[in-house]
């Protein structure tokens, strides 16, 4: 637990983001919790529970959705590509604002992270170049409500065609957000997932117009953001990178595909989003033990070119957030592991409450428990 002597009042000043007032600066992040209904990964009552919980996080992002069949990396996780899937997610956008929540959905593309039996007809996953994923686990299913970890399979690269063909899904998949009765999006562009391939040098050798400098890397963001933009509204779409500079752990590096020149290739990329006129950009830091900090030069020149609401998460206490908030480098604060177990979270902070420890046997896929069993401080 924090000191009771930190002031979190400036984590509950009102704040706008796009065309809307957010109550507190608290915000859930995207968070994977592979409870989806099969077969079609479709959303349910269970998630809608979930979700509600939090409703009173400044705005929430829902958990990795793909925008396709293909995009799926992980067993159990929700899509938002079927009719039944969109009406599942009205289920959970209903009781959200309901609840006098905000909920963006996260549209997720996995491309090489992924394995041939969590494909249609068994086929090779689909990224930017031939190159097999290392360093990372995918989660399959290996009987009716059982799963484990495995390696990545080898992908096939996409043909230039195919590539506009996913700028497309991600317009259509942005389309069925708002059908569903999302606030917004957020493009998920970090983690070494499929628009990460694309941006890195170390996942990207194509030859065609979306490969070499990194002004061909950086394309296939810059065509995905102007298709959702059109859908949705530049100020209702946030973009999500997890930059590493360093690491400490050698198997942690897929994580942010450590580039040559980190900061020369996000700020390009910010500047990209800064042009779209997003209303937001989310920088998930490096969250394990040990995990090196983003350098302060860093943290300085995104504020300097990116003009929307910043959000920063991974590991995030009150105590960082209100120095991050004071020094203007950041306008919102996500918690993941902290609004698990807590669903009265910003009440908690405010009043210096304990928290509840994240149980990590029940964090993918399973039942209520671990899910929406936590109990709020009153209550505990």
């Amino acid at each position: 637990m924090e000191p009771s002597n930190i002031d979190t009042s400036p984590l509950f000043a009102s704040v706008t983001l796009g065309p809307y007032t957010l109550k507190n600066r608290i915000i859930m992040p995207p968070l994977t919790r592979s409870r989806s209904t099969q077969p079609g990964n479709i959303p349910n009552e269970l998630m809608a529970s979930y979700y509600t919980q939090r409703a009173s996080a400044g705005f929430m992002v829902t958990e990795g959705t793909q925008i396709e069949p293909r995009g799926q990396g992980y067993a159990w996780t929700p899509g938002i590509h079927s009719h039944a899937q969109i009406e599942g997610w009205k289920k959970v956008t209903q009781a959200v604002h309901a609840a006098g929540g905000i909920i963006f959905a996260q549209l997720w593309h996995v491309g090489r992270v992924s394995h041939t039996s969590l494909q249609p007809q068994g086929a090779q996953p689909v990224a930017p170049s031939a190159i097999t994923a290392d360093n990372v686990k995918v989660f399959i299913e290996t009987a009716p409500g059982a799963g484990a970890l495995a390696d990545p399979s080898e992908p096939r690269a996409l043909s230039t065609d195919e590539v506009s063909e996913l700028v497309a899904m991600y317009a259509a998949a942005a389309r069925n957000a708002l059908e569903a009765g999302f606030d917004g999006v957020e493009l998920h562009c970090a983690n070494g997932y499929l628009v990460n391939q694309f941006i890195s040098e170390h996942s990207n050798t194509r030859d065609d117009q979306y490969g070499g400098s990194l002004t061909n890397r950086l394309r296939f963001l810059k065509e995905i953001v102007a298709a959702v933009s059109a859908v949705v509204g530049a100020d209702r779409l946030g973009v999500r990178f997890a930059p590493l500079f360093a690491s400490t752990d050698e198997t942690r590096v897929y994580l942010g595909l450590v580039e040559s020149d980190p900061h020369h290739t996000y700020i390009e990329a910010i500047k990209l989003l800064e042009q779209a006129g997003i209303a937001y950009l989310s920088i998930a830091e490096a969250d394990w033990d040990n995990a090196p900090d983003l350098p302060e030069t860093f943290y300085q020149a995104v504020r300097a070119e990116f003009s929307g609401r910043i959000i920063y998460a991974g590991k995030y206490t009150t105590e960082k957030s209100v120095h991050m908030l004071a020094k203007g480098y950041g306008d919102l604060f996500a918690f993941g592991r902290p609004f698990i177990a807590n669903p009265d979270l910003p009440e908690r902070i405010a009043n210096h409450w304990p928290l509840n420890e994240a149980d990590p046997t029940t964090m993918y896929g399973g039942t209520e428990i671990g899910y929406n069993d936590y109990p709020y401080y009153q209550n505990s």
